[in-house]
């Protein structure tokens, strides 16, 4: 099928809840995908911080075909084998040390709402509450969503889950006014990625858990899109050297397989029995098999390594092309997550730059996000570069 004859089929049976481009990519290969059409894209989104690896990296390919030719179902009233090794590298390279499978972010979220609580319910503590910071984003099913502090994407969903409080990300103070005996978690993700890239300031992460601490709550780090990598470390936390009692994980999880884990420690664990939590499909053979793959490939193969130079480097260029365009506010991020704040609209720049074989992402109308993959070339960046100036050079002519 042609581009038109997909985008057609899908506005007639699939619901409108993207804005989503006049493209269908049908095709990807490292860095690169291919849209129905024939065309090619350099891809600076990676499927969303997805594909961490590129797109069909061939250990995660071949992952999921030798898996496919033995079992791609089975439920978790048995033993999966694929699951245990893949929980066993998770806690072997985090602080935690029980792993629960799903199948996204969001739902990750959710098990991790649910076993704060139930920490608490076990204790005999009626604590309730969780404190999450303003400009986050969660997920959008009913509990992550209240967790959420961005009020766009609430809007049209009340009531809420209740218990939710919303305090400025990177400010202590606040946080310390917030905290109180019925907290049950704070939750925060290390460097905010939808809310627009922000990166705390230094110390932050060990001051909310020392206020945590300070009336026995815990901590929740939401590494759904900064884990894996992401940031030049395998998890974000690691740059803080402070841990938290749970941590969410999906998207880079598998190489662009639909996973989610929810991790914690023996400790907190505990409080999820037999009949606590589930998921039908949650660390089936076939996406535990993919996590397999793509974590050994991360953690064997260099990937961080070349994640942090290439991180330096595309900051290092684009920081070039805010001095030539006064428009240009603001670069920041770590690793291969990267903001840059115009004062300019930002949706605008991506159409174009799509035009042009580009994919890039924004948040916030004016906040372009940079997630290529991790194996992303040197090249490949001064390539992107040079699409990207012609796009901002045309901008300054209109």
């Amino acid at each position: 099928m042609s581009n038109s004859e997909i985008i057609e089929l899908t506005s007639k049976h699939v619901m409108n809840t993207y804005n989503r481009f006049p493209v269908a990519i049908v095709r990807g290969d490292g860095r690169r995908v291919w849209d129905a059409d024939g065309r090619v894209y350099l891809d600076f989104t990676s499927g969303l911080a997805v594909c961490n690896l590129g797109h069909s990296h061939p250990n995660v390919v071949k992952a999921l075909k030798d898996q496919a030719d033995k079992l791609i179902h089975i439920s978790n009233l048995y033993h999966i084998g694929p699951q245990s090794i893949l929980a066993s590298l998770l806690t072997g390279n985090s602080f935690a040390d029980k792993v629960f499978f799903c199948n996204s972010g969001a739902e990750a979220n959710e098990a991790a709402i649910k076993l704060a609580r139930k920490y608490f319910s076990v204790k005999g503590e009626e604590r309730f509450q969780i404190i999450t910071m303003e400009k986050s984003f969660h997920g959008r099913t009913l509990g992550a969503l209240a967790a959420t502090g961005q009020k766009k994407f609430q809007a049209g969903f009340e009531p809420l889950l209740e218990k939710f409080t919303y305090v400025p990300f990177d400010d202590l103070d606040a946080l310390g006014k917030a905290v109180n005996a019925k907290t049950a978690a704070i939750m925060v993700e290390p460097i905010q990625g939808e809310g627009g890239v922000n990166v705390p300031s230094k110390g932050y992460l060990k001051g909310l858990k020392a206020a945590a601490r300070k009336v026995g709550a815990l901590v929740i780090f939401d590494e759904i899109q900064v884990g894996f990598g992401r940031t030049g470390k395998l998890f974000a936390y690691e740059h803080e050297g402070v841990t938290p009692d749970i941590m969410t994980l999906a998207k880079g999880l598998a190489g662009g397989v639909a996973i989610g884990a929810m991790l914690a420690t023996d400790e907190v664990a505990a409080a999820f029995t037999p009949g606590s939590h589930a998921s039908t499909f949650g660390g089936n053979p076939l996406a535990t098999s993919a996590g397999i793959a793509a974590l050994k490939t991360i953690l064997e193969e260099g990937v961080l390594d070349n994640c942090r130079r290439s991180g330096h480097y595309l900051v290092e260029r684009l920081e070039g092309l805010k001095k030539e365009f006064p428009f240009i506010k603001e670069v920041r991020g770590k690793g291969l997550i990267i903001g840059m704040e115009l004062e300019a609209p930002g949706p605008e720049i991506v159409k174009e730059s799509l035009s042009k074989g580009l994919l890039i992402n924004c948040v916030g109308e004016k906040i372009l996000r940079f997630i290529p993959a991790l194996t992303v070339t040197k090249e490949e960046i001064d390539e992107m570069i040079g699409i990207l100036s012609g796009v901002f050079a045309g901008l300054t002519k209109k």
